[in-house]
C-alpha cells in the first residue's frame, strides 16, 4: 500500500485499515508459533503498512492542533 493511497482515505477508513492489519499480523504470529506460516515475507509488509498508517494519522493529529 502506498502512502499516497492512504492519504486519500479519511480518518475512519484509516482506522479500519489499521485494525484489519493488526488482526492479520496477530494471525500470522499465531501461524508462526504453530509452525504453519506459509508466507514469512508478509510480516515485513504488514509492519511497514501499519507504520505508514500510524504516521499519516499522527501527521493529521499534529496538523489539526
Amino acid at each position: 500500500m502506498k502512502a499516497q493511497e492512504l492519504r486519500e482515505k479519511n480518518d475512519e477508513e484509516l482506522h479500519t485499515e489499521l485494525l484489519e492489519l493488526l488482526r492479520e499480523q496477530f494471525g500470522l504470529r499465531m501461524q508462526r508459533g504453530a509452525g504453519q506460516l506459509a508466507r514469512p515475507d508478509r510480516f515485513s509488509k504488514i509492519r511497514k503498512d501499519i507504520a505508514r498508517i500510524r504516521t499519516i494519522m499522527n501527521e493529521r493529529a499534529v496538523a489539526g492542533e
